[in-house]
């Protein structure tokens, strides 16, 4: 009898709602277990493609109720539950052994959060569902922490509130690629902007993933591309584009770095960039992270004093 032949996946991109294959029809190898998987490689040309999907579902996402979109990152996170063993296979020993060297290097002050310290791919998995489900709740509760009602001379209401920026562009670090990710486009979906993501380049598998998990949580259509590819070729025009409005990143190079501050500069877009990829503090689960990625609106009212 022949030996059976194990064919590895060929993981797509995330684009509107759907999995297409790179326009350039470039893949890059990635060691998944004992074989070799294949990932898209995305060309700028797939960049914009995500970018006009995620512009046209701008309106339907961001008009959502605020409770709408908490149920749907809290459908993600079920459905991330029940990839939980795929996901934490992709994540792999090499992930585990590059994020259990930076927790060694951070503060030492950190409080532990579960079981991450030995649990492995299972326990970045866990950590991302968590986050998500954090996010899913402050859909609709970010606004009274940020906004405001602001003392005026006058027979006058003020208002401030927060309203979503638009196309929120996401760059994952290397190292925690979920976890990293799901940390960053969460606060960006909970807010009522659209996200197009470019997934860690070291392990992009899970961001992939991720792709599916969308496709069956009731995300609409474009309000979370997913892409895979090479960083260095596409953080430039992740800066450069000028219908992303902000650009939320963790773990860059100071090359990179500098490349993203200085294609803004042509631009304006927000940018909120953290240097260090440690995702376990309580900063990540509070309403600050989402402060970047909102615009503010004041508004006056006569009162009928």
């Amino acid at each position: 009898m022949p030996e059976r032949l194990d064919i590895a996946k060929t993981y797509k991109l995330f684009i509107n709602g759907a999995f297409p294959r790179s326009e350039s029809g470039r893949t890059m190898p990635v060691e998944l277990g004992g074989s070799v998987a294949h990932v898209s490689r995305a060309s700028r040309k797939d960049l914009r493609d995500a970018v006009e999907a995620a512009r046209a579902a701008l309106s339907k996402w961001s008009s959502a109720t605020a409770y709408n979109r908490g149920q749907v990152l809290y459908r993600m996170a079920e459905m991330m539950e029940g990839k939980k063993r795929e996901l934490a296979e992709a994540i792999g020993e090499t992930t585990k052994r590059a994020r259990d060297k930076a927790t060694k290097a951070s503060t030492k002050g950190a409080r532990p959060r579960g079981n991450r310290g030995a649990g492995g791919g299972v326990a970045e998995v866990e950590a991302a569902i968590d986050r998500l489900v954090c996010f899913a709740g402050w859909a609709d509760k970010y606004a009274q922490v940020l906004g405001c009602n602001n003392p005026v001379a006058g027979p006058y209401y003020n208002f401030t509130v927060p309203e979503p920026t638009g196309v929120v562009g996401v760059i994952a670090p290397n190292d925690s690629p979920l976890l990293g990710l799901v940390s960053l486009a969460a606060p960006a979906l909970c807010a009522g902007n659209c996200v197009v993501a470019l997934a860690s380049e070291a392990n992009p598998i899970p961001g992939a993933i991720l792709g599916e998990v969308a496709a069956t949580s009731d995300v609409p259509a474009g309000a979370l591309n997913l892409l895979t590819g090479m960083h260095e070729e596409l953080i430039p025009q992740f800066a450069s584009h000028r219908e992303i409005g902000a650009i939320h990143a963790a773990g860059l190079t100071p090359e990179h770095e500098r490349r993203v501050r200085e294609g803004v500069a042509d631009n304006l877009k927000r940018v909120a960039l953290h240097p260090r990829a440690d995702f376990d503090g309580d900063r990540w689960r509070g309403p600050w992270i989402i402060e970047p990625l909102v615009e503010m609106k004041t508004i006056w009212h006569p009162s009928g004093a």
